[in-house]
């Protein structure tokens, strides 16, 4: 009789379920949150979303007032504008209408010059001849020397004209450009920073403000759940951490869960914590353990706080 028990309990050893039950653990589904909030704060102008709201990435959440924004913008790019036009007048040197204006006195005093040297060289035909006296030749004389220096004084003017502006201003001038630029950069992100977009799809869990309400600079607005919010968290303690690795396969079950449910393991503490506030443990506490986290592969088979049991899948 003892040697068939005896042999009745080892069969019983090695059939699949019958021996030592399969570890497991015990815990609960969390879900994170993204929270949707404005760099800087100021009225909210409107809301473009609803609570339990499905959007996209990028899908627009809710927009603050930015008249103070707008005219910050338009008055930097008017700054990079007026800062690029002169850069460019001072790479092209003067404005042609002003050289138009240089040749033109130029032509003048070029044909004022010529009818000078003409009396000039007649004047003195004519004193050689006795004809006129000394004063009427220096006077001569005198006329063809001033409208020789204005057609010098005009020459030096339209090459001055045309010539490109100096180094020392063309660097002077692109650093003024630059500093415009960045500033129109700068007011361009402040004036995109009024409108807040989803940085991930997902459903609008809550809204914790309404249009015409003052949100401060970084308070949330809105949440939202992602795609991987839904997480399982429990403890293990120092003796299990070796059975599980990131990516490990588990299955979830709970009560009113449908079947099948699995998870992936995605997160390890590294800091041991003492017995959590409330322990799911069956048996006794463990008093070192170290919180786990999986990601649920099914995010619509659970809700959050449900507690579930942990097994690993082999």
């Amino acid at each position: 009789m003892n040697e068939f028990f005896a042999w009745a309990m080892g069969l019983l050893a090695v059939i699949p379920g019958l021996g030592h039950p399969a570890p497991s653990w015990n815990g609960y589904v969390e879900e994170s949150y993204v929270y949707a909030a404005a760099p800087s704060g100021g009225v909210i102008a409107s809301i473009a979303v609803t609570e339990g709201q499905l959007v996209r990435k990028g899908e627009t959440l809710f927009v603050l007032e930015a008249n103070q924004q707008q005219a910050l913008y338009e008055a930097a790019k008017a700054r990079a504008d007026a800062a690029e036009a002169s850069l460019d007048n001072l790479k092209t040197g003067s404005r042609s209408e002003e050289v138009d204006v240089i040749r033109a006195s130029l032509a003048k005093a070029s044909a004022d010059l010529s009818l000078a040297r003409q009396n000039l060289t007649r004047s003195e035909d004519l004193f050689d001849s006795g004809l006129i006296p000394m004063a009427r030749l220096d006077a001569d004389k005198a006329m063809f020397a001033s409208a020789q220096a204005a057609v010098d004084q005009l020459e030096a003017q339209l090459k001055v004209a045309e010539l490109p502006a100096r180094d020392a201003q063309q660097i002077a001038a692109e650093a003024t450009l630059a500093a415009a630029r960045a500033d129109a950069v700068n007011a361009a992100a402040n004036l995109a920073d009024r409108t807040v977009t989803a940085t991930e799809a997902g459903r609008v869990e809550r809204l914790f403000f309404s249009a015409g309400e003052v949100a401060g600079a970084g308070v949330p607005v809105a949440s939202l759940s992602g795609a991987d919010a839904m997480k399982v968290k429990f403890y293990i303690n120092e003796a299990d951490r070796h059975q599980f690795a990131l990516g490990d396969a588990l299955a979830i079950s709970c009560d009113g869960c449908p079947a099948g449910l699995t998870a992936k393991v995605s997160y390890f503490a590294s800091d041991p914590q003492f017995t959590p506030p409330i322990i799911y443990s069956r048996d006794e506490r463990s008093r070192l353990v170290f919180l786990t986290e999986a990601v649920l592969d099914d995010q619509n088979g659970i809700r959050p706080g449900q507690p579930v049991s942990i097994g690993r899948i082999e």
